[in-house]
């Protein structure tokens, strides 16, 4: 599964649209955070402009 590091994110919105299955959404702090929908499919990824997203 991918997980979005919250120090790292800057909150753009570009994983959201990246998504496939729309499992991501932003939080109370203003950044993003990968829901239990998530396909492993890495596009959140490949989207991300600060490497913020990893495979766990």
């Amino acid at each position: 599964m991918h997980v979005i590091d919250k120090d790292t994110c800057i909150g753009c919105g570009a994983c959201e649209a990246a998504c496939p299955v729309g499992t991501i959404s932003m939080d109370d702090d203003g950044k993003y955070v990968i829901g239990d929908a998530c396909v492993d499919c890495g596009a959140c990824a490949g989207g991300c402009p600060v490497s913020a997203i990893s495979a766990q």
